[in-house]
C-alpha cells in the first residue's frame, strides 16, 4: 500500500503511538499520527489503551529483584537442580 503524503497506514500509526508514548517521536510523525487521529477509530482505540497501560503501569509500585538478588536465586537454583541430577 503506498503511503500518501500525509496519510499513514494503522500500523505506522501504532508505532508512532508507540515512540510519542517514550517522547521518541519526531513533530511531523506527531503530526501525521493526529491526522490519522481524527478520522481513524482504531487509532483512536489503540491511543487511548496505551494511554491507559501507561498511567496503570507508572502507578503500579512493582518491586523488582536487584542484580545480585537475582544472582543469588539463579545460583540457588542450579545447586538444587545439580543435587536433582
Amino acid at each position: 500500500m503506498k503511503k500518501g503524503f500525509l496519510f499513514i497506514s494503522c500500523e505506522q500509526a501504532k508505532h508512532i503511538c508507540d515512540k510519542a508514548q517514550y517522547h521518541e517521536a519526531s513533530l511531523w510523525e506527531k503530526i501525521e499520527l493526529n491526522i490519522r487521529y481524527t478520522w481513524c477509530r482504531f487509532t483512536r482505540a489503540y491511543v487511548k489503551k496505551n494511554k491507559q497501560l501507561t498511567t496503570v503501569i507508572q502507578k503500579s509500585r512493582i518491586d523488582c529483584l536487584q542484580n545480585n538478588e537475582r544472582e543469588v536465586l539463579k545460583n540457588e537454583f542450579e545447586k538444587e537442580l545439580t543435587k536433582q541430577l
